[in-house]
């Protein structure tokens, strides 16, 4: 409501509209410019922003431009000394089996590993909202615990599991009168005993993620289809997996984007062993980099990857981008 000024001492005067609306006068808050308050946002950014162009957008750059170059160790107190190769670190790339056998490697963890992911991590959501009552937060915990578990203590949980002479697996095999794999030290199951411990480790991100959804969509949209017949099954196709569309792109996106990057569980397990049965694109990059100081070549097989990714991210949206509306 219009303060109103002069209507005391004049009830004749004309009444004038004060404050933020009105004229200048009294009860009126001057207005700042508004440049000073860009300048005020610019100088509570500027912490990030200088820590984001150090250790974010510097490297990145820096990496672009090794790329094209033979950048190794004997420059990294002469950076300046390093002679242009323009691309020939990227044809190189496709010429180089190793490489090759690292991209086929991170496609079959990719294709493997994320639709088991999701899958599972959507399964045991729907059992954890809906199926179990009793200990329900004991289990949301516990299928949560390796996403924040450090991957050497995974790594020395699955190397119990999967030892092939005093592992879990070998002792059960043995009492059933069967002879376990070498799952670490066999080209046929390496790589899909990785995937195993992948899945393991990100189940509970996806869980999560899909525990959310479905606590999101409105009661009575269920309601409405139980009234109208609908079996259980009916329920999950036409109603809950349409309506966690958008979970579901958002889980598969940051998902495939994490299993594209895989480095610490072929690290860890087997160095990308055996015959380079685990070795992965980002491993081949770790080695090429830091063991044989090929850092021009390792910067070219990052922006490959980094290409990739993107490739891959911008077809899941497109291919899913109507159904989340």
């Amino acid at each position: 409501m219009p303060l109103l000024t002069k209507a005391a001492a004049d009830p004749a005067a004309p009444l004038t509209k004060t404050g933020p609306d009105g004229p200048p006068g009294e009860g009126r808050r001057p207005r700042r410019p508004l440049g000073r308050h860009n300048l005020y946002g610019w100088l509570f950014s500027t912490p990030f922003l200088v820590l984001f162009a150090v250790f974010m957008a510097f490297p990145i750059v820096a990496t672009l431009l090794m790329s094209f170059t033979d950048f190794g160790a004997r420059h990294v107190t002469r950076p300046l000394e390093a002679q242009f190769v323009g691309l020939e670190n990227y044809t190189r790339l496709f010429e180089d089996d190793r490489f090759l056998k690292a991209l086929f490697n991170t496609a079959y963890f990719v294709v493997v590993g994320v639709p088991l992911t999701i899958l599972l991590g959507l399964l045991v959501a729907i059992l954890l909202n809906n199926g179990i009552d009793r200990a329900r937060t004991f289990f949301r915990v516990g299928f949560y615990a390796p996403v924040v578990t450090a991957i050497v203590a995974v790594a020395v949980v699955w190397r119990f599991v999967l030892d092939p002479s005093d592992g879990l697996i070998a002792g059960l095999a043995a009492e059933l009168g069967l002879t376990a794999p070498d799952f670490l030290g066999s080209e046929t199951w390496a790589m899909p005993s990785l995937i195993a411990m992948a899945v393991w480790r990100n189940l509970g991100t996806v869980m999560v993620l899909f525990i959310a959804g479905l606590q999101a969509i409105p009661a009575d949209v269920r309601e409405a289809a139980r009234l109208d017949g609908a079996g259980a099954w009916q329920e999950m196709r036409r109603i809950t997996v349409p309506l966690l569309r958008p979970t579901m792109l958002y889980a598969t996106v940051i998902t495939s984007i994490g299993y594209l990057n895989v480095f610490e569980e072929p690290f860890v397990m087997t160095q990308g062993g055996p015959s380079d049965a685990t070795l992965t694109v980002s491993l081949d990059m770790y080695r090429e980099g830091f063991n044989f100081f090929h850092m021009g070549y390792a910067s070219a097989m990052a922006y490959v990857l980094f290409v990739v990714i993107t490739g891959i991210t911008v077809l899941q949206l497109r291919l899913l981008k109507d159904n989340t509306r």
